[in-house]
């Protein structure tokens, strides 16, 4: 794996990670009632995740092209991170969408 690859990749686990953490922090924040906070860490989980997608195209794009990318053990943990924060992120979305609902029907 040449050092572009391992900045990719890099880029990959940081950006999963950062993702997953916002999502988390929504979710923190619905549990308090706070949904505006919670809308916002979601949409800063998805600046992450586009992030990542960049990074995913990037090598995409050069395998396209002829340059062949190797598959290594570190790649296959940056795309686990990713793919765990796609799952975390959606999955927050609708536990804050829960907690929201649950907070009208205590309200009236």
């Amino acid at each position: 794996m040449d050092e572009q690859q391992q900045l990719v990749v890099m880029q990959l686990i940081m950006a999963g990670g950062n993702a997953k953490n916002a999502a988390f922090e929504a979710i923190r924040a619905a549990k308090i009632g706070d949904f505006k906070q919670a809308k916002a860490k979601l949409k800063e989980a998805d600046h992450f995740l586009a992030d990542a997608h960049q990074a995913q195209t990037s090598m995409l794009t050069a395998e396209a092209n002829g340059q062949h990318q190797v598959v290594s053990l570190l790649m296959v943990h940056g795309q686990d991170h990713v793919m765990t924060a796609i799952t975390f992120r959606d999955l927050a979305e609708e536990i804050v969408a829960l907690y929201e609902r649950l907070g009208e029907k205590s309200a009236s």
